[in-house]
């Protein structure tokens, strides 16, 4: 048997850390999680090997295992894994944020703690599996068995309505898969294979191919069930149900992680298996995206609970990264890729900051602050930086992700100039509505008796926010850093679809 891949590790630690808590009945809460954050810490540290060990000067996959697993009469099923400049800093997203996420759980989670921590590592599990999985039957299993941790996550530990946010997250983003996994039977049935780089090179050679139609079609299918999970306007009314009534972990791990499924799943399928499509539909995805980015923030700006506010804020957000996708151009992807990463911890941020507040006054009303800056100083210090960091003040992560998109979107052939216009409005209406929440809550005088005595960050909360605040400065002042690992992998993305739609012309 070959060696085992480095991706494989990571990929599967935290299935095999979830096995004591699985079997181990005996095990005290406190054992349970401290094992849990172990885990999770271990996986985050090999995961930065994937970084040391990544070569920026090969395009193509890297640290790959496969090896057959189900064939049939004309298909071969296969595990096969790997991380390229696309997928690299979403592993190492999924593999930050998770530790953060098991560390800000250690209070608030009194109640079934063994099962929690097991559904938060299988969730982990399967994020990683989404991101590195270069099988498409693969790739579907593990994008499904996100749903389940994550359906229980809001369904048991959520609050008052939980119960239907989590039917309706479930019933969304199922209907959505369905329509995939009949694209993905197609394509495998016709390829003989389910490989994505195999179907990709044999499309590139023209070896395989299927009619204007068909790859409309199929693009349809798949881009149906990535904007559930972005999610897109107008498909996005799951989202603020599933995130006001998640505890904080599972908002935490809902925006920062899993709505980048979504955006990672149009870079990694549509574009090189549907380029004329991708081409064809850029313009009517952007108008949705600018639509997404003015509703969004709009939204926002209404809200009076400061976590709906938050999770709004996300459609706006990721409205840019929809933007520079389709913009087909490498500023525009590795804009969108960085600004993944970015939206992941800016606003997983903001979700334990939001958590903190709510388990100190048991409300997320706006109203209920005001002058919480001179109780708590060193807890608004750092949600300053963040608040800044999600509007995208130079010198901040937020920044540099947004303006790659921009300029992605500027020099754009696929779309006027005037979306690029319209997207920037969003830019100002982030800092109307995130200054008019941080000015409600924790600005003013300190008047409300309930919130003078509020204890600011114990050790354990301000190690959850401290790592947030260090990313934001990083990426935010040494981002060529990330983009070097991207150029590759999107330069040679670009190349394919370009080639693959003269190719099409040329027939």
């Amino acid at each position: 048997m070959e060696d085992i891949s480095l991706v494989t590790v990571v990929f599967m630690l935290p299935l095999l850390g979830a096995l004591p808590l699985i079997f181990v009945r005996n095990l005290t809460h406190q054992t349970i999680r401290w094992l849990a954050l172990g885990v999770s810490l271990a996986t985050f540290g090999l995961s930065l090997l994937l970084v040391k060990n990544f070569d920026t000067a090969v395009a193509g996959l890297q640290m790959v295992q496969k090896w057959d697993w189900i064939s049939g009469g004309n298909f071969t099923i296969r595990y096969y894994v790997g991380v390229d400049g696309i997928s690299l800093w979403l592993v190492l997203l999924t593999t930050f944020i998770m530790p953060l996420a098991i560390l800000a759980s250690f209070g608030p989670i009194k109640e079934r703690v063994r099962l929690y921590y097991i559904f938060l590592l299988l969730m982990e599990w399967a994020m990683i599996g989404v991101f590195v999985a270069q099988d498409l039957f693969l790739f579907y299993i593990f994008w499904e068995v996100t749903l389940v941790p994550m359906y229980f996550l809001i369904g048991i530990w959520g609050a008052e309505d939980r119960i239907y946010a989590a039917v309706k997250f479930f019933l969304y983003t199922m209907a959505g898969s369905l329509l995939m996994l009949l694209a993905i039977l197609w394509l495998g049935n016709e390829a003989g294979t389910f490989s994505l780089p195999d179907i990709i090179a044999r499309l590139n050679s023209g070896d395989l191919s299927f009619s204007t139609a068909t790859g409309r079609w199929l693009f349809l299918a798949f881009g149906i069930a990535f904007a559930i999970k972005v999610p897109m306007w107008p498909l996005h009314s799951w989202l603020p149900d599933a995130h006001v009534q998640a505890p904080t972990a599972g908002s935490v791990i809902l925006a920062g992680v899993l709505l980048k499924m979504g955006t990672y799943g149009f870079v990694r399928f549509n574009l090189p298996l549907f380029p004329e499509a991708s081409k064809t539909f850029a313009p009517y995805i952007a108008v949705l995206a600018v639509i997404g980015i003015i509703y969004g923030a709009w939204v926002s700006y209404g809200q009076k609970d400061v976590k709906k506010l938050v999770a709004y804020s996300s459609i706006s957000h990721l409205g840019f990264v929809m933007l520079g996708i389709f913009a087909l151009n490498s500023s525009g992807i590795e804009g969108s890729i960085l600004q993944m990463v970015n939206h992941g911890i800016s606003t997983g941020g903001l979700f334990l900051m939001v958590g903190m507040l709510y388990e100190r006054r048991h409300t997320k009303l706006m109203s209920a602050f005001g002058g919480i800056w001179n109780a708590m100083p060193l807890y608004s210090g750092i949600s300053l930086v963040i608040v800044l960091s999600s509007m995208g003040l130079p010198g901040l992560n937020g920044f540099v992700g947004e303006f790659t998109i921009l300029l992605g979107s500027a020099n754009s052939e696929q779309f006027s100039m005037w979306f690029t216009a319209a997207a920037a409005v969003g830019i100002i209406l982030a800092a109307v509505y995130m200054l008019y929440m941080f000015n409600t809550v924790f600005m003013g005088a300190l008047d409300k008796d309930e919130n003078k005595n509020l204890p600011d960050l114990n050790w354990q909360e301000a190690w959850s926010l401290v790592p947030i605040l260090v990313m934001v400065l990083v990426i935010g002042l040494q981002a060529g850093y990330f983009f070097d690992f991207m150029d590759g992998s999107v330069k040679q993305l670009i190349d394919q679809v370009n080639a693959t739609v003269v190719a099409a012309a040329g027939q």
